[in-house]
C-alpha cells in the first residue's frame, strides 16, 4: 500500500483565536452561501481556486465530495479557517503534494473578503506549516503569488518562508495588466522543527 495512505492526520488543527479543519459532507450550503460572497473579491488573485467553479448550490454538493476523496487519497488537503469562538469561516488553507519522495508541497491561501487584513490568514499559514512538517513529514514546502500581491507576500514573509525568485511580467490579468510571479520557499531546517508546544488529542492537533 502506498506509504502516504497510512499517514496518521489530523482532520482539525486548533491554533491560537482559529481551528482548521477538512472540508466534510454537510458543508455545501455554507460553502455556496461563502463562493458567492466572494466571487468578485476572489476574481484577481483566485481565480483558479476550487470554490470559483461553484456557480449553484448543485456545485457545492460535488466540489465538496470531490474535496473529501482527495483528501482521502492524499492528493490535496483543503482547509475552512474558523474563528473558534463564533464558527465564523474567515480563510481557506490549500496544501498540495508536490514530491512525495522528497517530499515537497505547496501552501495557498485566501481570507473571507470580511475578515480581511485581520491576521487570520498569518495565524492559520503558521499552523498550516507546523501540519504539514510535522504530518507530512516535508522536507520543502513552497509557495507563489503575484508580485502585486502584497497581503500573500507579508503572509509568506510573516510565516518565515524565504523569497526565493521574481519572474516579472510573465502574465496579462483579465483587466489587460501584466503582472510577475514571485517565489517563496521553507525548508524543514529553516523551520527549526515544530516549535512551542504540541498536544495530539484523538484526530485533533494543538499547537
Amino acid at each position: 500500500m502506498d506509504h502516504k495512505i497510512l499517514l496518521e492526520i489530523p482532520e482539525r488543527i486548533d491554533a491560537g483565536r482559529i481551528y482548521l479543519r477538512c472540508y466534510k459532507p454537510g458543508d455545501e450550503e455554507w460553502l455556496y452561501e461563502m463562493s458567492q460572497q466572494n466571487r468578485e473579491h476572489l476574481a484577481r488573485y483566485e481565480a483558479e481556486n476550487v470554490v470559483m467553479n461553484i456557480k449553484k448550490k448543485q456545485d457545492a454538493v460535488t466540489v465538496v465530495r470531490n474535496l473529501v476523496d482527495q483528501w482521502k487519497a492524499r492528493k490535496a488537503f483543503f482547509m475552512g479557517v474558523f474563528r473558534k469562538d463564533t464558527d465564523e469561516f474567515v480563510a481557506q488553507i490549500y496544501i498540495g503534494p508536490v514530491n512525495w519522495d522528497l517530499p515537497e508541497f505547496e501552501i495557498g491561501f485566501f481570507a473571507d473578503r470580511d475578515h480581511e487584513g485581520m491576521g487570520y490568514v498569518t495565524e492559520a499559514a503558521g499552523a498550516a506549516l507546523r501540519f504539514i512538517f510535522r504530518y507530512l513529514h516535508a522536507h520543502r514546502v513552497r509557495m507563489e503569488c503575484d508580485d502585486t500581491n502584497e497581503r500573500s507576500q507579508r503572509v509568506a514573509e510573516q510565516s518565515g518562508m524565504i523569497k526565493e525568485g521574481h519572474i516579472r511580467e510573465n502574465k496579462k490579468n483579465v483587466d489587460g495588466t501584466i503582472s510577475g510571479t514571485l517565489y517563496f520557499g521553507l525548508l524543514r531546517s529553516e523551520f527549526g522543527g515544530i516549535p512551542g508546544k504540541v498536544v495530539t488529542s484523538g484526530r485533533r492537533y494543538y499547537s
